[in-house]
């Protein structure tokens, strides 16, 4: 009951974010337009499309790290990890989602100060302080901690139970 809650959670979090992270691709791509537009067309000498650009995806990108969570889509080697034992192979996958949660919980942490350091840093273009873009860092890291902790109640270090040693050489 509580890994279909936590899925259903988790699924919820994974679709607004991957609905932002859309979003901003679209406004990243559009912005890369003005700025070519703009460069071989008009020659407006627009100040601000590459920084735009450079901060749209930053957030875009550290924004997707919850998705790739959520979806168990990350870099793993699973080669060594399905030739063991059930048993094993569970609890060493519950310790690396415990790791990877403390690793975003200190990114998290840290990323506060960082976020807030921003506010007294200007944006060469915009006129604005970095703390917005800055924010990216906490941000994601927060997501990526709720998203580790519902997949961790979801399933429990059996994600790779249904992969046979022999499944994983045919997939590689």
């Amino acid at each position: 009951m509580a890994s279909a809650l936590a899925e259903r959670i988790s699924l919820g979090i994974n679709r607004t974010v991957e609905a932002i992270v859309a979003a901003l691709m679209v406004a990243l791509v559009l912005d890369v337009w003005i700025g070519v537009v703009d460069r071989y067309w008009f020659h407006w000498q627009l100040p601000w499309p590459e920084t735009l650009a450079r901060y749209l995806m930053i957030w875009a990108a550290m924004l997707a790290v919850s998705s790739g969570i959520a979806r168990r889509e990350h870099i793993g080697l699973t080669a060594f990890l399905v030739a063991l034992p059930q048993k094993a192979r569970n609890a060493i996958l519950i310790c690396i989602d415990i790791l990877a949660l403390a690793l975003f919980a200190y990114v998290l942490w840290f990323g506060i100060g960082f976020a807030q350091s921003g506010s007294t840093r200007q944006a060469m273009i915009f006129g604005a302080t970095l703390e917005p873009f800055f924010w990216a860092i906490p941000a994601s890291a927060l997501l990526a901690v709720i998203q580790l902790v519902l997949v961790m109640l979801r399933d429990r270090g059996t994600q790779l139970d249904h992969i046979q040693p022999d499944e994983e050489r045919a997939q590689e």
